[in-house]
């Protein structure tokens, strides 16, 4: 489906189900893409992750029916999936600045309407990108299951803690002491992160500090995943990471696929490439790549 009528489809769906147990994985159900790539898009697009703006329609559904209705608060809780009304008041009063019986008794609300999808993609830089047949590609590496909507906090933590314990040593150039160690040095762990949406959940995703495998002993902590071949839309990024990754995101979200006739977004998983040879990630002119599985559209 076209990028932006599948947005567009999304929150059509949400306000039909504000009042049912909807979540991430029933909203990208609905319109066919990966949880991943749809709560990613969703939040560039909109400035909310998928759950905020779910919660945030609800909290303003529930003021006005306060304003306009007799219904007990703690129907009103429970009508949009708040297990208490003690749950629901605190919410409740984060958003509007009110309590419910203030709100009940004439106090002002904090209005969000649904959303509407507009793009408009202004002059700049062309972007810099290729379209790339790629052969299977087997990675090594660490792997931890992150959240959607913490992820961009978290996983920086991930790969220094893997530095901190495994990787100092050998890039100081230092003879591994250890199995990890080795498997770091052969496999050139630290050259790939690699994001996996194979859990089912729609919340949470498998996260890879990985490099090319190239055989030999998977120490114990450490795991191995396989791309199928296939063809790879490949972003390149100059400046320091990650908030060269994070402004070409927004890019191919708000400019790429939006106004790509050919390709759209296919597979459950995106690799961040690292220049393991030149520069440090903090240098202004460091050089990365976003890589996405594409195919050509129908």
């Amino acid at each position: 489906m076209e990028w932006l009528s599948a947005v567009r489809k999304a929150i059509e769906y949400i306000e039909s189900h504000l009042t049912e147990d909807v979540g991430v994985s029933d909203v990208s159900d609905e319109v066919h893409i990966s949880p991943y790539f749809f709560s990613k898009g969703f939040a560039v697009l909109t400035g909310f992750s998928v759950s905020e703006y779910i919660r945030n329609r609800r909290l303003y559904l529930s003021a006005l029916d306060l304003q306009k209705t007799e219904d007990k608060v703690i129907d009103i809780a429970l009508r949009y999936f708040y297990e208490t009304p003690e749950s629901f008041t605190k919410a409740f009063s984060r958003f509007h600045g009110a309590t419910p019986s203030q709100v009940r008794a004439g106090a002002g609300i904090n209005v969000f309407l649904p959303l509407t999808i507009q793009i408009s993609i202004q002059g700049g830089d062309q972007m810099d990108y290729k379209i790339v047949p790629m052969f299977r590609l087997k990675l090594i590496g660490f792997e931890r299951i992150f959240n959607i909507e913490t992820s961009q906090k978290k996983i920086p933590k991930f790969w220094d803690e893997i530095c901190e314990k495994y990787a100092n040593n050998v890039y100081a150039g230092k003879e591994p002491a250890n199995p990890c160690e080795k498997a770091i040095a052969d496999n050139c762990i630290g050259e790939y992160g690699v994001c996996i949406d194979d859990l089912g959940d729609g919340g949470n995703f498998r996260y890879l500090v990985a490099g090319r495998y190239t055989g030999g002993e998977v120490p114990e902590g450490m795991t191995l995943y396989e791309f199928p071949r296939g063809l790879w839309a490949v972003f390149n990024c100059v400046g320091p990471v990650p908030e060269a990754f994070q402004k070409m995101n927004d890019r191919v979200f708000k400019e790429w696929l939006p106004g790509n006739p050919d390709y759209e977004l296919c597979g459950n998983a995106t690799v961040e490439w690292y220049d393991c040879v030149n520069g440090e990630k903090t240098d202004p002119d460091y050089h990365s790549a976003i890589w996405l599985p594409v195919k050509k559209k129908q």
